[in-house]
């Protein structure tokens, strides 16, 4: 089950996220900040 939550961010990031969209393959902003989350959290937070 997913949940939605709610950010905040600066331009700068999310000029960043659409640079990176155009680049990869995300279906939109949420699928390429959940895949960051769970880098950071899984794999790098450890």
């Amino acid at each position: 089950m997913k949940e939605r939550l709610s950010v905040t961010v600066e331009d700068e990031l999310i000029s960043k996220l659409d640079e990176i969209m155009q680049k990869e393959e995300f279906r939109n902003k949420s699928h390429l900040v959940e895949v960051a989350l769970k880098k950071y959290v899984l794999e790098d937070g450890e």
